[in-house]
């Protein structure tokens, strides 16, 4: 599981035109399920997610994790970050779970993070549209098979 992680100061997710959800300071998380992750890959993968420190304490520093702070989050489905783009120009995301077995366990990744932290979601297979507001900027790439 690869997870890119913003600390934002506010985000919104657009599908079809309409706003899916919206949240301010927090993080916005895209995440790509590849064929090889398991289910405890999401139990890693979401208990780094809700422990980073990467928001400011009083004296400047990060030593606050979103919970800590009780700051938003939003999920994204993102397939893409599993592509493999050593060959060629055009990336194979053949290393991507396919989207019947991929959705629980992206499912089962919110569900889990929910249970800590207030989480949105946008939606699986969706086109959407994503706005957001880096905050720092803060942006962490996190691999379940390296923690």
């Amino acid at each position: 599981m690869t997870a890119v992680i913003q600390r934002v100061s506010g985000c919104r997710v657009v599908i079809n035109g309409k706003t899916r959800c919206e949240t301010k300071r927090g993080l916005l998380i895209l995440l790509g399920i590849s064929v090889t992750d398991t289910e405890a890959d999401i139990g890693k993968l979401v208990k780094k997610c809700e422990g980073l420190r990467i928001f400011e304490d009083e004296n400047g520093k990060m030593n606050l994790s979103a919970n800590d702070i009780g700051a938003e989050i939003a999920l994204v489905p993102n397939f893409t970050l599993c592509a493999d783009s050593r060959r060629g120009k055009r990336p194979s995301f053949t290393p991507a779970m396919p989207p019947d077995k991929a959705r629980p366990m992206f499912e089962a990744f919110a569900t889990q993070l929910s249970k800590t932290s207030k989480v949105v979601t946008g939606v699986f297979g969706a086109d959407m549209k994503i706005t957001l507001t880096n905050d720092g900027p803060v942006t962490l790439v996190l691999r379940s098979e390296e923690l």
